[in-house]
Parts: structure tokens; sequence; C-alpha cells
């Protein structure tokens, strides 16, 4: 570039003398383009800064818009999995398993009838819809394989009953984060301390599943096993390394939430890592196609998903 009057007047911010100029009306037009080029700047600086006021929260912004697609039309209806029976007499009831903010929590407790205390416990958590009748059954049929089954509630105690109202009470939970782990870390101490849990594992569908990817995360040497389905995932290597925790992951090809390249990627990861993982895919199945809440049943697969979700959790809780 020359070192002309040209580069001088293009300096960012610098005022030009009029001796620079090839004549002093060119200088009252050079003013008067810095001045607005001086607006302009300011203009786009603040407009920049206001608009990453919400740049933290944008990915929770995506993810409940994608959840609300992949959901919409949905119901909470009781699908083929909430359907089947325990497989063996089972008793459940109501308890306070925390308290968070100084309020009690309640959740669904399943365990086999008659049994006692120092069986495995499996933290359940709930779909995008809450804790409705339909994650009890999921309990109560854990329950009917030997397990105490805890269904936890991240909702505060709302259930939903249309997409609308779950993307809300979703994006609010998710604006809770601080509570909810308290929540879950709390579930467990419940089932180690009041039930005398030797091993413990937890599973979720949907927004469940990632709480139960996180609740892995956030004990690493305490829980046992988890299983997700479909939920969303943490990619990231050094957030992975931590992960001390067998994992099984079940995922639809065809799922808009859940991109299948942030499976493979989160697989690849795992994989590289020397972890305990195995990603399950199962071909042609959508987002929720093994929820207990919903339309989006798919039987061939969520049956299988389920026969593999029962044998892990056998391997890595039963003595």
């Amino acid at each position: 570039m020359s070192t002309s009057n040209a580069q001088n007047r293009a300096e960012p911010g610098r005022l030009v003398s009029e001796s620079e100029l090839d004549s002093p009306g060119e200088a009252e037009e050079t003013v008067d383009k810095q001045t607005r080029g001086f607006w302009l700047g300011t203009m786009t600086l603040f407009l920049a800064l206001g608009l990453c006021v919400g740049c933290g929260s944008s990915g929770e912004d995506d993810y409940a818009e994608r959840m609300a697609t992949e959901h919409e039309g949905d119901e909470p209806v009781a699908s083929g999995a909430a359907g089947q029976d325990p497989g063996a007499d089972v008793e459940g009831e109501e308890v306070v398993y925390a308290e968070v903010g100084g309020v009690p929590v309640t959740g669904y407790l399943a365990k086999p009838a008659g049994g006692g205390s120092g069986l495995p416990g499996i933290i359940v958590i709930q779909e995008w819809w809450g804790l409705n009748d339909n994650i009890r059954s999921m309990a109560r049929q854990l329950a009917g394989q030997g397990y105490t089954a805890l269904a936890v509630d991240l909702y505060q105690g709302q259930v939903a009953t249309d997409p609308e109202t779950a993307r809300s009470l979703m994006s609010d939970s998710m604006g809770r984060e601080a509570d909810l782990e308290q929540n879950l870390q709390q579930a467990y101490a419940y089932l180690t301390d009041q039930t005398a849990a030797p091993r413990v594992g937890v599973i979720g569908w949907c927004f469940g599943g990632g709480w139960s990817l996180r609740t892995a995360l956030m004990l690493p040497g305490e829980i046992d096993g988890a299983v997700i389905y479909y939920g969303r995932l943490n990619t990231d290597r050094d957030r992975l390394a931590t992960l001390d925790v067998p994992v099984l992951g079940i995922f639809g090809a065809e799922d808009g939430g859940i991109p299948i390249e942030s499976v493979r990627e989160f697989e690849a990861v795992l994989n590289d890592l020397g972890k305990d993982a195995h990603v399950v895919v199962y071909d042609g199945a959508e987002h929720a196609f093994a929820n207990p809440s919903g339309t989006r049943y798919d039987a061939e697969a969520a049956e299988d998903a389920w026969a593999k979700t029962l044998a892990f959790f056998e391997k890595h809780l039963e003595p």
C-alpha cells in the first residue's frame, strides 16, 4: 500500500487535516463521513453487545426448539412401553426423597413386593412431560426385575398434558440446573442411605436421557451404570474424560432433536478415551420412539432397546 494522502484518509479513527486534502471542501466532506462512520461503528458495537447478552442461553433455546419440533402434535398418552406388565408383584408409594431450596421433593418409589432393603437401585428420570403415571409404570417394571426404582420429579410437582406446557416446564427447569443437580444427588443418597442400595444405576428418556448422562458425569465414582435414551449429549473431550461409568446409549437414526452426527461424535470420543460405552442407533426410528408417553412409539425398536437396557443393568448392578 502506498503512503500517500489516500492512506492517511483511510486510517480508522484519525481526523484528516485540511492540508492533507486536495481542497478545503474535501475536508468538510471527509469530516462529515468520519462522523457518520463513527456513529455507525458505535451503533454496530452496541448492537453486537446487545445480541451477546443472550449468547449463554442460545444452546438451551435451540435445544428447546428442536424438542418442540420433534413433539409437535404429540400428547402424553401411555405408549406400548408403559403398558407392559411388571412380570412380578411390586409395590409402590410416593416418597419425599429430597429437599431443594427448602421445598420437599416427592418422587415415586417402586420395589418388589415384600422386598426389603439392600436391592440394587435405579434413578428413573422423566421425559419432558414430567413425572406422570407412565414414568411410574417404568419404575414398576424395573421393580419387577428386582430393583428398587426411584422416579424423580424435576418439574416441582407439575406435569404437562400438551407440548406447549412441556416446553415451558422444560425450559424453566433448564434455568434451575443447580437445583436439578441437588435433586439428583439427593435421589442417589436416598437410594444408598434409605434403601441400602449397594449399587445404583440411572435411566432417562428424552429430557431425562440428557440428565442421565449428567448424573453419571456428576457422580462418576458412585453411579454404576447409565442408560441414555436419546438425551442431549456432551461431546467435550475433557468433560467426557471424567466419565467413570458404563454407558448404554439408545438413539434413533431419524431423530431431528438429537442429530445422528452428534451421536457419532459422542461415540467416537468415548471410544477414543477407552470408556465403557455402547451406542445403539435404530434405523428408521424417530425421536421418542421408546418413550413411555407419546405417539411416536416404535414397538420393534423399543422392545429391542428395553431388552438391551435390562441386560445392561443386570450386568452392572447385580452381583
